[in-house]
């Protein structure tokens, strides 16, 4: 499971550091692909592998659902640590994400998130204001 919030430096190459706990569960090679709201999504194999599947069984004759597999998978790559334990991002994702220089890793359970540092910072007040009504509406869920 991935939980925390870590802040590193993306180098002049686009190298991001993997913090430790995080290379542990991904494994050594693992998928990132465009997230929601401007991040990253980082899955390890085994997560990739079940969501692909729930993915591939989606109607291919609805709209929504292959414009999302569409640019969910068209974003996609493989990455692998090198010795230092960082991943290299791909310009096309950098771009994406809006990552320059400082990138927040963020642990959510069964993948990591890239941010850049100030996308975070304002998703993160944001979501601060939010997170009491966000509670009460789960324990409506049984949560």
């Amino acid at each position: 499971m991935f939980m925390g919030e870590y802040l590193h430096t993306i180098d002049g190459k686009g190298r991001l550091i993997v913090p430790a706990r995080f290379r542990e569960a991904l494994g050594e090679r693992f998928i990132a692909t465009k997230g929601l709201d401007h991040c990253l999504f980082v899955y390890p194999l085994d997560e990739w592998k079940v969501l692909e599947e729930k993915l591939r069984a989606l109607p291919f004759t609805q709209p929504e659902a292959r414009a999302f597999v569409r640019f969910f998978f068209s974003g996609a790559t493989e990455c692998e640590l090198d010795k230092q334990g960082r991943i290299l991002l791909p310009a096309n994702l950098r771009e994406y994400a809006q990552l320059d220089k400082d990138a927040v890793l963020v642990g959510v359970s069964s993948r990591v998130e890239i941010w850049s540092q100030a996308l975070w910072a304002n998703y993160s007040r944001q979501a601060e204001d939010a997170y009491a009504s966000a509670a009460e509406s789960l324990v409506n869920l049984g949560i």
